[in-house]
């Protein structure tokens, strides 16, 4: 094993030491019920029953919950654990009293399914670059995104997109390889997950246009035919798993695409210039007071700041609760520190998704870059979409839907083409590269403390 190859062992099991840590430590200092929009997402688990059982309530959807639009799938396990026990305890707010249990059991199969994740990428990677599977340049790049520890704390259905999106990336490369000549067995599997992440977060649903893409990465007829049959397939037996909620929505509400807002006529004038341009003074707090309500409406710069920190105050620190929160006054500060270090990894991030596919074809691995190709696309059309939402549904000056969670598939598909290069750069420069990942480390270590819950 070489000095730089033990370099990388070694501080891959530091990494995933760390990442396990981070995970405890929040299980132990966060509480779920103070994640974004924590109680309707408590709702719509203690109404769970009355949403899906016919004729158990009579009160509309958006009456349990204002979370009624999104999809059943993340609140399954703690709406089971709930009923069963508010039937087997006697206490007088029985709610209340199972909501701390199966907030923590939230928070174990988050964190499963985020080194799950993890795992899947590993595998990705490995498979096509035929490495190691413990490999520094997957771990590092992913666990530098503060993002992840918030998401993967609370109620939500991001977490499950993130996993199963894993989860699918990796099946694709191997059918990828295959050319797609699959059994009958390949095509329920991957439909299965398409129907479950569909069931997930509408976010998900961000994801199917890219799938298109794979008509188009190869001009055999044959392989032509054998994608098509793939995607008829896949998406029909993701249809019957996940369609009947979005029906039931449709049904109940006049739409398939239902949310707890009205919509406006899409028109880039319901956002103002401040949305889309930053400005000298959301310039300035991006690096002095990146949390709210300093950057005001602006896109950009509340992503790259939520994205790395904490805007909002759900989180590293408490911007609700500062009488039970650590470091308030200290955090503005240290926050500005982690934008400014943070344009390191921003800086490489962008670098791998725009050189990637040449590192693919320097390095002999052509036959995968319709899958690099694909998580390119993916990651396209997920912000696209997120923009298009963020305009037919404007919430200012508030800018409360402007969040990292929201987008969080968008950054990590925006992140996995940097391990790629990464593993380029080893091989063709090793000063370099070792220069790059010190400085990453550099910048974890920096950060460590935005992935830990202040609560």
């Amino acid at each position: 094993m070489t000095k730089v190859n033990k370099f990388n062992f070694y501080f891959s099991l530091i990494i995933i030491f760390l990442i396990i840590f981070i995970l405890a430590f929040n299980y132990i200092n966060y509480d779920p019920k103070y994640g974004y929009d924590a109680e309707a997402h408590y709702e719509y688990v203690e109404g769970f029953f009355a949403l899906f059982v016919p004729n158990l309530s009579d009160q509309a959807s958006n009456e349990i919950t204002r979370e009624f639009f999104n999809p059943p799938l993340p609140y399954v396990l703690p709406a089971t654990f709930s009923l069963a026990c508010r039937n087997t305890i006697d206490v007088e707010d029985k709610a209340k009293y199972c909501q701390k249990y199966y907030g923590k059991i939230i928070q174990v199969t988050n964190s499963l399914f985020y080194l799950l994740t993890l795992y899947f990428y590993l595998l990705t990677f490995k498979f096509i670059t035929k490495g190691k599977l413990l490999n520094l340049n997957v771990l590092l790049p992913i666990s530098l995104l503060a993002v992840n520890y918030r998401t993967f704390s609370m109620l939500r259905g991001e977490p499950y997109i993130i996993f199963i999106n894993s989860l699918l990336i990796f099946l694709l490369s191997k059918y990828l390889d295959r050319e797609f000549k699959l059994r009958k067995k390949d095509f329920l599997i991957f439909g299965l997950f398409l129907g479950l992440i569909g069931l997930s977060r509408q976010w998900a649903f961000l994801l199917f246009p890219a799938y298109g893409y794979f008509l188009f990465y190869e001009n055999n007829i044959q392989i032509k035919k054998r994608v098509l049959k793939f995607l008829v397939y896949v998406f029909s037996i993701a249809f019957i798993v996940c369609s009947w909620f979005y029906f039931k929505l449709f049904f109940e509400f006049g739409s398939f695409t239902a949310f707890n807002m009205d919509p406006s006529e899409f028109n880039f004038i319901n956002q103002p210039l401040d949305f889309y341009l930053i400005g000298k003074e959301q310039m300035t707090y991006l690096f002095t007071k990146p949390i709210r309500p300093y950057l005001g409406n602006n896109l950009l710069s509340i992503l790259y700041s939520d994205l790395w920190g904490d805007y909002w105050g759900y989180f590293a620190f408490t911007s609700r609760y500062l009488d039970i929160g650590r470091n308030q006054l200290l955090i503005g500060d240290y926050l500005a520190r982690v934008n400014a270090v943070s344009l390191v990894p921003t800086f490489l991030i962008f670098i791998g998704f725009f050189k990637a596919k040449k590192v693919f074809i320097e390095t002999n691995l052509k036959k995968f870059i319709p899958l690099l190709n694909f998580i390119k696309l993916s990651a396209i059309f997920s912000i696209i979409g997120y923009v298009w939402f963020l305009i037919k549904y404007p919430e200012v000056p508030q800018s409360g839907t402007i969040k990292a969670t929201y987008m969080i598939q968008f950054f990590h598909l925006l992140t996995l083409p940097l391990m790629f290069y990464l593993d380029y750069l080893k091989k063709i420069k090793i000063k370099s590269y070792l220069f790059v990942i010190c400085s990453l480390l550099i910048v974890f270590a920096h950060n460590f403390s935005s992935y830990l819950s202040h609560f």
